[in-house]
């Protein structure tokens, strides 16, 4: 059996350009894409916390360290500059491969900065 598990998460990016006529997909800073181990091309799932949109595209690289995340194409109306959004991958693991597994979650600040790794959620308490 396999499972469906979240892989890496960019948690609270701020959405940096909307531009409806670029050629589809998100661009994503190449520095947050290494370390939350986002290939380019590879399937994202975005979670707009500003609207409540939640939608299906692909990474491509922005330049390093320029804190970009534009949503381009049919997703700009999704989200606009100054939207904060959840960028998510995710992906299926066997059982065996599931015993070690954790997933990258980067959390960044208000310009898209890394504030900090983990590879854990805390447990949510009452």
């Amino acid at each position: 059996m396999q499972r469906t598990m979240l892989k890496a998460k960019l948690h609270h990016a701020h959405v940096t350009h909307s531009e409806l006529e670029y050629e589809g997909s998100c661009a994503i800073d190449g520095n947050l894409l290494d370390t939350a181990d986002i290939q380019e091309y590879e399937q994202i799932q975005i979670y707009n916390t500003s609207n409540g949109e939640r939608f299906t595209t692909y990474a491509i690289r922005a330049e390093n360290n320029s804190g970009i995340i534009s949503v381009n194409g049919a997703a700009a109306h999704k989200a606009n500059p100054g939207d904060r959004i959840i960028i998510c991958t995710y992906a299926l693991l066997d059982q065996k491969e599931l015993a070690g597994f954790k997933p990258k979650l980067v959390y960044l600040d208000e310009n898209n900065g890394i504030k900090y790794c983990r590879n854990a959620i805390p447990v949510q308490v009452a």
